[in-house]
């Protein structure tokens, strides 16, 4: 048991991305059973949970995995928008629940999680693409999306198909809805 649980430590430490959608998935249903709702908390967090899905599914539209480098729609804003779009859904999530304890747990994850996987990501994407990564980079923020009022970054073309195929996002945002509807009802 205990060789169980060192290896899990381990692997948070140096192999964090085997975990992160597991995580983000055990922290929303965790949320949604044992929350206890106030009215107004739920009322104030649903619009960030439909904003946090609506980005998901946004970016996943136009993500071109490895083959050409995103840099249309929400990419054009901000250069993991499908991270933006968790952040939204977590602190949404954590508002409804009603829970002290919500927002606190989802930072220590974020912090777990993100920073490398934006790094590893970063990374990768500048082996692939070099100069264009470089270019995209120094105008477009990781996280905080920066809006160009001298210009309309290109809208692109958004795929439903892609979406659904690259990501399986449309099932992913079903999902999501299903837990919210969960943590209004109350049902634990």
């Amino acid at each position: 048991m205990n060789l169980g649980l060192e290896k899990f430590l381990k692997d948070i430490r140096y192999r964090r991305e085997r975990y992160r959608q597991f995580v983000g998935i055990s922290y929303v249903m965790l949320v949604s059973i044992a929350g206890k709702p106030l009215k107004v908390l739920l009322i104030a967090g649903l619009p960030l949970v439909i904003l946090g899905i609506a980005i998901r599914l946004w970016a996943s539209g136009h993500i071109k995995k490895d083959k050409t480098l995103a840099i249309d729609g929400p990419y054009a804003y901000v250069r993991h928008p499908l991270y933006v779009g968790n952040i939204t859904l977590g602190v949404g999530f954590s508002i409804a629940s009603s829970l002290w304890w919500g927002f606190p747990l989802l930072i220590v994850i974020l912090l777990i999680f993100y920073p490398p996987a934006i790094k590893k990501e970063d990374k990768k994407l500048h082996k692939l693409f070099k100069e264009d990564w470089e270019e995209w980079r120094e105008k477009t923020h990781a996280l905080i999306p920066h809006f160009n009022l001298g210009g309309i970054a290109s809208l692109g073309e958004w795929s439903f198909r892609q979406s659904l195929f690259q990501n399986g996002e449309p099932i992913i945002a079903l999902f999501l809805l299903f837990w919210f509807y969960v943590l209004s009802m109350g049902f634990f």
